[in-house]
């Protein structure tokens, strides 16, 4: 796969008038989508996957009061000012770098990383790396609105640091307690049953299960294959097939961002993208690990793209893209088993 930009500013510019959702109470995936078209080398695709998903979209309210360097934090989860926060970022990214902005931000935001079932990390995440390939004004503004998503739907979850095991990935992943069927609550949205985890207090010192010492990259490419392997066990419908895709996508957009992060602060946002993949699986899960062997799909990366594009759901799109990504970095029948899966899972738009 082989990155191609070309129409990405076109495209965003096209964007910037349409805010984080859509019509139908879901979020706005175009510039994550897109994004990751152009990363598996298929410009050619976003466009014409844009004009189709267009018609959902809704454009940004206007906003309602300054938010400044002050009173930020009380503007925090606030649903009401995404406006407020878009006029924010803009702000703070014309006065300062944008690695300056990306590590202040990351940093205060990374215990929400959950937000809008961890929607607003995975925007910045495709962002940044459209940045990191070539800086523009279309591309910064990008950035901007990503953090105001991320930042609007704040979310935390309950956290303890009594205890810490600093276990490696695939041994920290069997720690983690489920929530057990009859005192799940889902009320329509992924967030709703991460909400309820306040009332399961066995989740709380999952935050402290992984060991986040060594190489940050690897850490990533491990708990995306880890989590790639939760999807596997417990994916069997349309919900449970998007809420583990999170679990995968939102560690892999963290993978983004680490170069650019002083060391503190990768570590930090690597223990909150640990504690949300395992909020998704406490909230939905069963199997922390599948039970027998995995055999990978007989499809190619490069047939496992054109499939993607031709089912048009965005995030079979950034699935198979974060997928195959990590898949030649750190090689796992569990990446492309995972993407294949989905394909069948998802429904075409």
């Amino acid at each position: 796969m082989n990155p191609a930009y070309t129409p990405m500013d076109e495209i965003l510019a096209q964007l910037s008038a349409y805010g984080p959702d859509l019509s139908n109470g879901l979020t706005n995936h175009a510039p994550m989508a897109t994004e990751a078209l152009c990363a598996v080398g298929r410009p050619e695709a976003a466009l014409p996957w844009v004009e189709h998903y267009r018609a959902g979209m809704l454009p940004w309210p206007p906003p309602a009061e300054r938010i400044t360097s002050d009173n930020w934090r009380g503007a925090l989860a606030q649903t009401d000012r995404i406006a407020d926060w878009r006029a924010f970022f803009a702000e703070e990214l014309q006065t300062a770098p944008w690695r300056a902005v990306l590590d202040r931000w990351v940093g205060r935001l990374a215990p929400g990383i959950c937000a809008s079932a961890t929607h607003g990390v995975i925007r910045v995440g495709h962002a940044v790396r459209s940045l990191t390939e070539s800086e523009s004004p279309q591309r910064r503004h990008e950035l901007a609105d990503a953090f105001a998503s991320w930042a609007y739907a704040y979310q935390e979850l309950p956290t303890s640091h009594a205890a810490a095991y600093a276990l490696r990935p695939h041994a920290a992943i069997t720690r983690v307690a489920v929530v057990p069927p009859e005192r799940r609550r889902f009320s329509g949205t992924i967030t709703s049953s991460l909400e309820a985890l306040t009332d399961f207090p066995d989740f709380a010192p999952v935050i402290g299960l992984l060991d986040i010492n060594g190489d940050t990259g690897q850490l990533v490419a491990a708990l995306t294959e880890v989590f790639a392997r939760v999807y596997l066990a417990n994916a069997h419908d349309v919900l449970t097939t998007i809420v583990f895709i999170h679990g995968v996508t939102s560690v892999a957009a963290l993978g983004n961002l680490l170069p650019h992060l002083e060391a503190p602060t990768a570590r930090t946002a690597l223990r909150f993208a640990w504690q949300a993949s395992c909020g998704l699986y406490a909230a939905f899960g069963s199997h922390p690990l599948p039970q027998r062997d995995i055999e990978p799909p007989r499809e190619d990366a490069a047939t496992l793209v054109d499939m993607a594009i031709a089912h048009g759901d965005e995030h079979a799109i950034k699935f198979t893209e974060a997928c195959l990504r990590y898949d030649a970095l750190n090689p796992s029948p569990a990446y492309r088993a995972a993407a294949r899966s989905a394909l069948n899972l998802l429904p075409r738009p």
